[in-house]
């Protein structure tokens, strides 16, 4: 290892990086797009470039350069590259601690214009090694002022073995939303512009209307985000978007649930385009592997295999095979610095102890099964539990800290402060205080051995915090303010980034809405606005469902007469079939998956018919086994849940068949249709008897409105809306004979496809979504409430009585459910002491 001092001087070879000299090869092609939609093409970005150094100067200084989503910030970050400044990258706002201990030779703020700059002298007060180039903050945001150098040879590297596994094209447009100085975010930039790419840059979240606007405006091909990002993307329900141009998508960060890595690898091959999972660190510049697209459906829980030019090793103490991750590549960083003297080392490090556990697995993927070290991400921000425990204690707080990857939980003993310690714990980390939960204990549990017994304090972690029940509190709570008053806005309270995501969510939830102006908005403003829409949004299929429900009830009661409901309730189920039985598609998973939803409905089903088989002559055996349809001998009225149950039964055996599962995969629209179109021809079988309505009451005659709401769920452009709905139109149309019935369904339907939210006034929206989660235990209750009620109270009554009777039921399983599951629990953990 070289840990060498080197002389002050001019900008050399050494610490310049090639993608920066050669941006004017590319000449007219579109460099970059600023969030206004200004255009820079590659020539016009270099002599952008050249400006901004003879501004630099020709003696290699120590930049400090804010990071915003601008032009004028790649602009100054590639002329420091270009001329050998090296340039520390920060946040919007440069913390004083960095300030202070670094002491920057010339500060880039966020104002533009070279006016604007603060040159705090004309040389450098450092000793600056000649193969620094960058100098970027640790994931881990602890307050720590210790920074990860990074040669011109880390960054090129890096950018290259990026753009090769990415297969970047010149006419590739990437979006970028995530922080400059975050080293992914970083990263983008440059292996864009490695291959002569565009970058398109805006600060707005995915869950903002205007970013998936600029991504259309712009083409883009590529998306990039951390855990979190595909949360909100599932918020917004991703999967509708219409994206013609989107080329591969990228998540990096932290661990992502396998369970997302393979809906959204699924999604990308029924949508057209790859989705790259991926590991890395800032101490490697950026990323050390990647999973293959064409493997994240078999093996979404890995990390895939290193990067182009690098390389994993094991390193166990017992010799075992599994052990810590080391990573050795030319993108492992020079070293850490940890004040100015630091900035004249050389490499002292040749090897990236990552602290993560990890195995080799039999096919050549890693995965990571641990960490050596205590730590957690959050939002893609590594914290060290230790340090904060620490920094705690020196400001006189006694605390044990421990977390996992959404939030970090901190323990305090009784005469504790708790606001104070998440306020404390807040500033150290700088995650939003609703991500910090403290607990409050008489002692902290332990070990035999009397250390903390940390999982023990994890596993007792409240909840998430309760939602905010205003603006200004949630205001409060994002950014971490008591003082919040009428006239301030997000803006003026320091919001960024990271707490813009969290209040869109609470906007969303409490105004219905999020106005476009709102993070300039005052407080008093946007209260006033929360009493002028009381509505919030809920998804249709919720809506319809409680409808339908109302609709069965109301009609058997005889309060009006509007037959459809449960048919509707039918293509419902199809709907909800798509959207979540199919989404987790691993080997054994489907099916079990199927049998699973299949029970949870059989279950309470033949407990409740069984005990109505016990005292009423119409209920038989048939009815209790749900094949009622099928030997037509006990009541009717059940054949609803006779002809879920079975056809989630024989889908399960179907989706059994790898071969099923692959077809289904490949073509996410087309097999439905399919399943259609079978669906349909089966009604050829269905007898039309006088004795028993098969026609519309039985498997054969009923399982297409099942496959008409499989397939309008995957009806994700205009032209599969146009068939599905104009294929109802042909199937529903006269099937009854009795037009409201038809236009009953058929009207659910045309919702279902156009319209995926409704607006509903709060009251309204918390009341659909109790009569939609009961649905079933209305449906097979009324039958016992109605008759015994309807001779002695109005229709209206009864229909009330009805919803209530069955919504008390659920209730009711609910909470035994819990019970025992819970004692369950209990058990087991005492079995394994």
């Amino acid at each position: 290892m070289d840990s060498q001092v080197a002389p002050r001087g001019t900008p050399n070879q050494e610490s310049r990086v090639g993608f920066a000299h050669s941006l004017r090869s590319f000449g007219v092609r579109t460099a970059l797009v600023g969030p206004d939609g200004t255009t820079l093409t590659y020539d016009e970005l270099t002599r952008r470039v050249d400006e901004a150094i003879q501004h630099l100067g020709p003696v290699r200084r120590l930049v400090l350069l804010t990071a915003a989503h601008d032009l004028d910030t790649v602009v100054t970050y590639l002329a420091c590259l270009r001329a050998g400044h090296p340039v520390l990258l920060t946040s919007s706002e440069p913390p004083d601690t960095l300030i202070a201990r670094y002491d920057p030779d010339v500060v880039v703020r966020e104002p533009k214009g070279y006016a604007a700059w603060e040159e705090r002298r004309t040389g450098s007060a450092h000793v600056l090694h000649p193969d620094l180039a960058v100098l970027l903050s640790t994931s881990g945001s602890t307050g720590s002022p210790k920074l990860v150098r990074l040669s011109a040879a880390n960054l090129q590297s890096n950018a290259t073995a990026i753009a090769d596994y990415l297969d970047i094209r010149s006419d590739d447009r990437a979006v970028l939303s995530l922080p400059l100085n975050y080293c992914y975010g970083l990263s983008i930039i440059n292996s864009n512009l490695v291959r002569g790419a565009t970058v398109l840059l805006t600060a707005q979240s995915v869950v903002d209307p205007g970013f998936w606007n600029f991504v259309r405006r712009h083409r883009a091909t590529s998306l990039h985000g951390v855990p979190y990002t595909f949360e909100l993307l599932d918020h917004i329900e991703f999967e509708r978007l219409q994206l013609p141009h989107l080329r591969y998508v990228t998540q990096a960060g932290g661990r992502l649930p396998p369970e997302t890595v393979r809906r959204y690898a699924q999604l990308g091959r029924r949508d057209g385009w790859r989705f790259f999972v991926m590991y890395g660190q800032t101490e490697a510049t950026a990323r050390m592997s990647y999973l293959p697209p064409e493997l994240a459906t078999s093996r979404p829980g890995t990390i895939g295999h290193p990067i182009p030019g690098g390389r994993f090793e094991i390193r166990s103490d017992t010799g075992g095979d599994v052990g810590e991750l080391i990573y050795h590549g030319p993108n492992v960083m020079l070293g850490y610095a940890e004040g100015p003297a630091d900035l004249a080392l050389g490499r002292t490090v040749d090897e990236l102890a990552t602290g993560d556990i990890a195995r080799r697995c039999a096919d050549g993927l890693y995965e990571v099964v641990g960490r050596r070290s205590r730590f957690v991400k959050v939002f893609g921000h590594r914290v060290d539990l230790d340090v904060l425990e620490r920094r705690l204690r020196e400001s006189g707080q006694d605390t044990a800290c421990t977390g996992n990857d959404e939030y970090v939980v901190v323990a305090v003993p009784g005469t504790g402060a708790p606001d104070r310690v998440r306020a404390l714990a807040s500033a150290h980390t700088g995650l939003p205080a609703h991500r910090i939960h403290v607990r409050v204990l008489s002692e902290f549990p332990r070990l035999s051995s009397g250390k903390i017994d940390y999982p023990a304090i994890l596993r007792g972690a409240c909840p998430p915090e309760p939602a905010a029940r205003s603006v200004r509190q949630a205001l409060a709570t994002v950014v971490n303010r008591q003082d919040v008053s009428d006239k301030d806005t997000f803006v003026s309270l320091g919001g960024d980034s990271m707490s813009y995501v969290q209040m869109t969510l609470a906007l969303e939830r409490l105004l219905g809405h999020v106005p476009p102006d709102w993070h300039v908005t005052p407080v008093r403003v946007l209260e006033n606005r929360v009493s002028v829409k009381r509505a919030t949004t809920v998804e249709t299929d919720i809506v319809l469902r409680a409808l339908a429900i109302i609709f069965v009830v109301g009609t058997h009661v005889g309060l009006f007469r509007l037959l459809g409901g449960a048919h509707l309730l039918l293509v419902i189920a199809g709907w909800n079939f798509a959207r979540f039985a199919l989404a987790d598609r691993s080997r054994n998973r489907t099916s079990a998956n199927l049998l699973r939803s299949a029970a949870r409905i059989a279950v309470p089903a033949v407990a409740w018919i069984g005990w109505r088989a016990a005292s009423q002559p119409d209920v038989l055996l048939p009815n209790v086994l749900l094949i009622n349809n099928y030997v037509r001998q006990g009541a009717t009225g059940y054949w609803y849940v006779e002809v879920l149950v079975q056809t989630l039964v024989v889908l399960a055996i179907v989706f059994a068949v790898p071969a099923v599962r692959r077809l289904e995969q490949r073509h996410p629209f087309g097999f439905p249709a399919a399943a259609l179109a079978v669906a349909t021809s089966a009604r050829l079988l269905v007898d039309d008897t006088s004795g028993f309505p098969e026609r519309a009451m039985s498997i054969q005659g009923t399982v297409w409105f099942f496959a008409l709401g499989w397939a309008a769920q995957r009806a994700t452009c205009g032209w599969h809306k146009l068939v599905v709905l104009g294929t109802a139109m042909l199937l529903v149309s006269d099937y009854f004979f009795d037009p409201r019935r038809e236009a009953l369904i058929l009207a659910g339907l045309l919702l279902l496809v156009l319209t995926p939210r409704l607006p509903l006034p709060k009251p309204l929206a918390r009341t659909a979504g109790l009569l939609a989660g009961a649905s079933l235990y209305i449906y097979l209750t009324h039958y016992a409430v109605y008759p015994a009620l309807l001779p002695y109270l109005p229709p209206a009554a009864v229909v009330a009585a009805c919803l209530g009777a069955g919504l008390a039921a659920w209730l009711a399983t609910g909470l035994l459910t819990r019970r025992w599951t819970m004692l369950r629990h209990t058990r087991t953990v005492t079995t394994r002491r």
